[in-house]
């Protein structure tokens, strides 16, 4: 007689079973709540703070957990899994030093919007304030870097602020929520009521935009001569990319996208003008210092597009779209300020613009910049430029890959050289710069979607931060592409100390690494090299045709430059263009 399987349980029936009202533990709230939010993979490290809670996983078989080799793996995959799926990522972490490891993580959220719940474990409440053993004020610590944060003191409470946290993490200017909870707690018991209804008091986020100020948006489109479009990753957020497609189509305004909103506009449509700012292109920063008219959507005037403030479009008019009210007016005086979600306010204005024939002198105009000053490098057949190995990835994946990176020179030639033409596709760490961001978001993004090929794009040092993680990839076979631009030294750093520093070389030489290759097969995943461009193109089609995951080390020319450079104290339309300009 044939084994009978088991019949796969539907999600309704398991939502009935998770939310069957008994009397059960605070762990068990958690886990149950968890998957109560649609949380489908946790990315955790376990302790003693916590030891309630893995216990509670034990057997658990709907509750799926990915083990990280550092705290700060776990929160950058979860970062990773929720800008690829456009959910909120959850990671798990003991006390004290687990949750302080989490900080670093939880800033790079914050500062770029990502929706996450961030769940440390804490001493029991009898102990909190008497520094006992891995006791930390982990709520305390985190209070300027998260959206909001709960120190659960009663169990009973636990599904309300569970259900609040994700509400919170996940509308209006989405960001990290912390929940911390005491030993005790997660031991207590009592009877589960899922969390249901929200009342938050004084907490409403406006997504529905003021309509005269939308009337005001319309009547400045139709008098400005040289509008200019500035959008950012609140785009991506909003899941606005289709409408903002049809406000450009509508109103044949030229558009640049921020170094968060990559992928929010097709890179191959004839009105994108590239990346703006320190590091953008000619026609992006000389667009924006010329234009009468600059409609930002979705970015908040970062330091690194605006360049000097008092000298940032000096010529136009601001219009600022935004969720978050507390960024208008904040770096850039706003002329029409629009407070709404980004989705909302276009879906409301497309149906009012279009185009003009006053701007096409304009238009002439700044696609004249773009065909003249493209990106541009030297290359060589003696060595590998690292511009020509980013050209190379996007060739070969057509840009259909989700790309993640670490930070430095090797982030910026792949936002200048791989172009993106679906959102959620570029994941980086923007607003603070985190490196050792790269690999461990790139196993959370591929856990996000994994049917999709997914790039991680690093340098030799930040690698290093996070390289116990090609771990994760071994045991659980997550098919990531590891690419690793080697340079020998801290390549923007170095950049920096040449050109401002007058070559004063300090402390940037990272002779002495591991061969990559080699640690590569000690943790179980293939690892391959190359040096110039046939094995490049060999051993980049290996890494493509292997099914599992992959370390690629690209040894690099060792003093290229990341152009257009924008110094700091410049305006953005004074640029160092390099020799690649000759």
């Amino acid at each position: 007689m044939s084994e009978q399987i088991p019949e796969k349980q539907s999600t309704e029936q398991l939502r009935e079973k998770w939310m069957k009202p008994e009397v059960i533990s605070g762990s068990e709230i958690l886990l149950r709540s968890l998957l109560l939010e649609g949380v489908e993979c946790v990315f955790g490290y376990p302790g003693g703070a916590v030891l309630y809670i893995y216990d509670a996983m034990y057997g658990f078989d709907d509750f799926k957990h990915v083990l990280t080799r550092h705290e700060q793996g776990a929160i950058h995959a979860a970062d990773g899994y929720a800008r690829a799926s456009g959910k909120v990522g959850v990671c798990i972490a003991t006390s004290g030093p687990g949750a302080t490891n989490l900080v670093t993580g939880i800033a790079t959220a914050y500062m770029d919007s990502v929706p996450m719940v961030v769940i440390t474990g804490n001493v029991a409440t009898t102990l909190i304030g008497t520094d006992a053993f891995q006791e930390a004020d982990i709520t305390g610590i985190t209070m300027p870097i998260t959206k909001h944060s709960y120190l659960v003191r009663d169990v009973e409470d636990l599904p309300r602020i569970i259900h609040e946290a994700f509400h919170i993490a996940s509308t209006g200017r989405k960001g990290p929520v912390l929940i911390d909870i005491p030993k005790d707690v997660s031991a207590a018991k009592t009877l589960f009521q899922p969390g249901e209804s929200i009342n938050l008091r004084g907490y409403n986020p406006r997504t529905v935009p003021n309509k005269l100020q939308l009337d005001k948006l319309v009547a400045a489109i139709e008098q400005a001569e040289r509008p200019f479009i500035l959008a950012g990753g609140g785009v991506i957020y909003s899941g606005a990319h289709e409408a903002l497609h049809e406000f450009v189509t509508k109103t044949e305004i030229p558009i640049t996208t921020t170094l968060l909103g990559l992928g929010a506009f097709p890179s191959g449509h004839e009105l994108w003008t590239g990346m703006p700012g320190m590091h953008g292109t000619y026609g992006s920063n000389h667009a924006i210092q010329q234009c009468d008219l600059l409609i930002n959507i979705g970015a908040r005037f970062d330091d690194r597009v605006t360049g000097k403030l008092n000298g940032f479009a000096p010529l136009a008019k601001i219009v600022h779209i935004d969720i978050d009210p507390a960024e208008i007016g904040k770096n850039v005086p706003t002329d029409i300020p629009i407070v709404g979600d980004v989705k909302t306010t276009l879906e409301m204005i497309n149906s009012d613009v279009k185009r003009t024939d006053k701007a096409d002198a304009w238009r002439a105009q700044v696609k004249q910049w773009k065909l003249e000053q493209p990106f541009r490098y030297k290359d060589s057949e003696e060595v590998l430029k690292p511009q020509w190995v980013i050209e190379m990835l996007n060739e070969t994946t057509k840009g259909e890959a989700i790309v993640t990176t670490d930070v430095g020179q090797h982030q910026m030639w792949a936002a200048q050289y791989y172009k993106f033409n679906k959102p959620r596709s570029w994941i980086t760490s923007g607003g603070l710069g985190t490196m050792g961001f790269g690999l461990p978001s790139a196993i959370g993004a591929q856990m996000a979607e994994p049917e999709r090929l997914v790039i991680s794009i690093n340098g030799d040092g930040g690698i290093q931060m996070c390289s116990q993680e090609l771990a994760i990839c071994a045991i659980n076979n997550i098919p990531v592409k590891i690419v690793i631009i080697n340079n020998q030294v801290l390549g923007m750093v170095r950049q920096w100390q040449e050109l401002i520093y007058d070559t004063r070389y300090s402390h940037i030489d990272l002779a002495g690494s591991p061969d990559f290759v080699k640690l590569a097969e000690a943790y179980g995943v293939k690892g391959l090299r190359a040096s110039n461009k046939e094995e490049a193109r060999k051993v980049w089609q290996e890494a493509l045709d292997t099914p599992g995951p992959v370390v690629v080390e690209f040894i690099v020319e060792k003093y290229e430059n990341v152009y257009p450079m924008v110094a700091q104290g410049s305006t953005i339309d004074q640029m160092l263009m390099g020799d690649e300009s000759v």
